[in-house]
């Protein structure tokens, strides 16, 4: 399943930088949605939701910029442009 594996390789970037600079939650991050992603902002929310479920991005604010542009050079990619963490004290 193509969301699945969206998902996981997100989840895995995501777990990273949380790590790398030992936060315990993420606040917010913003994904870039290309037009011929086969995914909707509104898919892609609701897949994020399931696959966040119990991480440290649960709850977390999701901005998505869905692209209308088939001929952009990342037109089938989903790609996360910024993430907000609140550190561990």
């Amino acid at each position: 399943m193509h969301e699945a594996s969206v998902m996981a390789g997100l989840m895995r970037r995501i777990d990273e930088a949380a790590k790398a600079e030992r936060a315990k939650k993420v606040i917010s991050l913003s994904v870039w949605v290309g037009a011929l992603s086969h995914m909707s902002a509104e898919h892609f929310a609701e897949h994020f939701e399931r696959a966040a479920a119990g991480s440290a991005a649960e709850g977390a604010r999701l901005i998505v910029t869905a692209s209308q542009d088939i001929y952009h050079v990342n037109a089938q990619d989903i790609l996360l442009e910024a993430i907000e963490l609140e550190a561990d004290p």
